[in-house]
This record gives structure tokens, sequence and C-alpha cells, in this order.
């Protein structure tokens, strides 16, 4: 055969066998891209508080020597895990991405309203205006008008039962109801919620209800819950409730006086654990939410040798029971395998008025505020918060055995054996 022959059928041998070896695997991904379009995606561009990386689209990760993969079927349409102490995120997937919050969004209710109601032992009398405008389905824990309740009681309603009904009551009192009409005094509550929402540089999040239920326009983000539930655990009562696992309810007044109390239980089952799923080990809170438009919402911190984790997973698609949490948890159990074995793909930033001094035992400010605005977001946080988790065996009534404590100098050890530390947002130390 002529040498030019031989050449030319050479040159069309190689160009057949580039096709069918590379062909297929070019369709492959051509239709694993098609398939993707089905699904929904965010609107871009997306936020870039926290670093560049967050307002990509998709999952970001930089795995290191040694990291483990992340974990496969991870259907989550947003989820974050970060670091609760350095505020370093070690994984996302569309971090900022703005969806409904359903229930979760009650972390920002919890941490604007309860510093400002307090003692718990304060009573109220439930009036007929202050739960008339409950969404239709909304979640309860059955308060009661003309019933009396102490602050307590109305708090445990909301963190354990996600009732909306005890957030309609404390964001009454809170509004100031009785003075100006309950409606005006919920939307003074929004109100405040979403200017804690901005201090906290949580800029995906618009409040327009204080719990959660599907409203025009109401969203957050996996990000932004994160900071919520970073926040909310700097006060005690917050992690307090967070980590309560049953509790004692009033039930109503009967005809002879007398008023017999109901178990209530947290709906969060990394906590409680329910039928295929068990509680998870070192979980310490905080948040589960369910809506039609919402899907299932969950944020989560968890202790494991000395590390605190916070995981958020928004609307997953999967259709296997429990799986919000399932997929929590195996993003908890990556995170904790990862922790040193990855770059940080972006951090979780301090609120605006972070101070870099002490504060108080209580957990208050200790300071006047040294805040930078949000040119934070830009990537540079000099600020970070030190965790520290104390777990004693399984989850008991009244969280006395799952407590987060945020390390201020001194553990604090209370009568019901929990172990609660306050500390301000100290300064951050410098990245090798």
């Amino acid at each position: 055969m002529p040498a030019l022959k031989k050449t030319v059928l050479t040159a069309i041998c190689a160009t057949l066998m580039s096709t069918f070896v590379f062909g297929p695997a070019t369709a492959f991904a051509a239709d694993k891209d098609k398939s993707d379009d089905k699904q929904p995606r965010p609107t871009l561009p997306m936020s870039g508080i926290g670093g560049p990386q967050l307002a990509k689209e998709g999952t970001q990760v930089n795995l290191g020597p040694g990291a483990p993969v992340l974990p496969e079927a991870l259907t989550g349409r947003s989820w974050i895990v970060a670091d609760a102490e350095s505020g370093d995120v070690l994984a996302a997937h569309n971090a900022h991405w703005r969806l409904p919050p359903a229930s979760t969004l009650k972390m920002l209710f919890a941490d604007t309203v309860l510093p400002a109601l307090q003692p718990s032992t304060t009573t109220h009398k439930v009036t007929d205006a202050e739960l008339a405008d409950l969404g239709d389905g909304s979640s309860l824990v059955g308060v009661k008008e003309d019933q009396t309740y102490t602050v307590h009681d109305l708090w445990l309603g909301v963190f354990l039962r996600s009732g909306n009904d005890a957030v309609h009551v404390l964001a009454s009192m809170y509004g100031g109801g009785e003075a100006g009409g309950e409606k005006e005094a919920v939307a003074k509550t929004v109100t405040a919620m979403q200017e804690h929402a901005d201090e906290l540089q949580a800029l995906d999040t618009h409040v327009v209800t204080p719990d959660g239920y599907d409203a025009p326009d109401q969203v957050s983000s996996a990000y932004d819950l994160t900071l919520f539930a970073r926040s909310g655990m700097q006060k005690k009562d917050f992690r307090e409730y967070a980590a309560t696992a049953t509790a004692d309810f009033p039930g109503e007044e009967k005809g002879n006086g007398k008023r017999e109390s109901f178990e209530i239980q947290n709906t969060n089952r990394l906590l409680t654990g329910d039928v295929g799923i068990t509680p998870y080990k070192g979980i310490a809170g905080v948040k589960n939410g369910y809506t039609s438009h919402a899907g299932n919402t969950f944020t989560g911190i968890a202790e494991r040798d000395g590390r605190v984790l916070l995981v958020t997973v928004m609307n997953p698609s999967s259709d296997a029971s429990h799986a919000v949490y399932k997929e929590a948890a195996s993003l908890l159990d990556w995170g904790f395998a990862a922790s040193g074995k990855v770059t940080p793909v972006g951090e979780l930033v301090p609120p605006k008025s972070a101070d870099t001094g002490s504060a108080t035992d209580d957990g208050t400010d200790g300071g006047t505020g040294t805040g930078k605005g949000p040119q934070a977001a830009a990537g540079a946080n000099p600020q970070k918060t030190v965790v520290k988790a104390a777990v004693r065996g399984a989850a008991p009534s009244g969280g006395a055995g799952i407590a987060l404590a945020l390390a201020g100098g001194l553990l604090v050890v209370l009568a019901a054996g929990v172990f609660l530390v306050n500390r301000r947002w100290p300064l951050r130390r410098p990245r090798p």
C-alpha cells in the first residue's frame, strides 16, 4: 500500500477512534446539563457576602490532601456547612439563593425578641385578637385565648412545637399590642426583625411575617439562616430552648379551676429522633421548618471532639423520609471528617457592630462596638466567635444535658448541669 494511502487511513482511523472514545462522554455531559436545566436554578448574580466563591452557582468546595469527598445524593436546593468557631465555610451549594425559609425564620424572631421579653416568669393573658391572623394550616402549640401563660411557656411553644400561635402572642407583647393594636404590634416586630437581619449582614433576607409562614417576597438563604443560628447561640436562653427535647405546656383551665399540662416534644428530629432516624450525636439545636412553598428547611449545630459545626439545608427534592435531616447529618459527618483538610470557600461575617471587647456574664454587650459595616462582605472578616460545646448523654427535657457553650474565659456550671459560657465576637487570629 502506498505510503500516502497509509497516512490517510491512519488519520481517518484516528479521527473515528477519537469520535467513539470522546463522543459518548461529551454526549453524556450534554444530557446531564439538559437534565440539570429542568431543575430550579438560582437567579444570578447572587450575593458575595462572605467571599466571592459563595456568589457562584452550584457546589463550592476546595478539597485538600486526604479530604473526603462530599456525600452523594445531596438534593437540597441550597445548603452550607461551616465551622461555628472560626466562621469558615467548609462547603456550600447555592449558599445565597433567596428561598422561602419556613419556620427556620423563627431563629431570627427569637434572636430579635428574646432579649426584650425577660424575665421568663412574666405572665400574659392571651386575647382573641392576638390569635386572629394565624395562617391556615399553621403549626400550633395550643395557646388559647383568655388563658394566662408565662413568657417561658410561650418560648417553649416557639422552639419545641414551632407554634405560630406562641409567636404571634410574643410579637404582640414585643410590639406593644395593647396600646397600638395587634396588627401594628406584629408589624413593629417584623420591622425589628428586618433591622436585626441587616445588622447581622443577612442581606438575602426579607421579612414579611414573624413566624415564617409563606408570604409574597418573604425569603432568606442558607447563608443567612446560618448567621441567625450563630447569633442566636450567643444567648444563654436561646441555647437552652434550642436544646430542649421535651417539656410540659399548660392546657386550658377547667371549670373546677384546675389546669393540667400536656407534654410537647421538639420537632427537630436530629434532637429527638423519629421512625427511621436516630438523634444525632452531639446535636444542640437549632430549628426546622416546613411549608408547601418552602419545602423542608433545617439549621442545626453539633459538637464533636471539641469542634462545633453549623449546617443549613433548604428544600431537598428527595422523596426519602426525613430527607432534610438525613442530608444535614451527612453534611455534618463530612464536615467533621473534612475539618483541617479543606480550604474554606468563604466565611460567616460578623455583625456590623461586632465588638472586640469582652462581654458581661449574661452575654450582653460589654463595649461600644467597632463594626466595619458591609465592607466586611468583601472577604476580610476581622473577627470570629469561639464556640465550645458540652454534651452529656441523650437529650433530656429542659435542655440540661445538651447545651452549646460560647467561651468567654469562664465556665459557668448551672444547677441543671448545663455548661454555658458567654462570649463576644473576639479578634480573629490571622490564617496561616
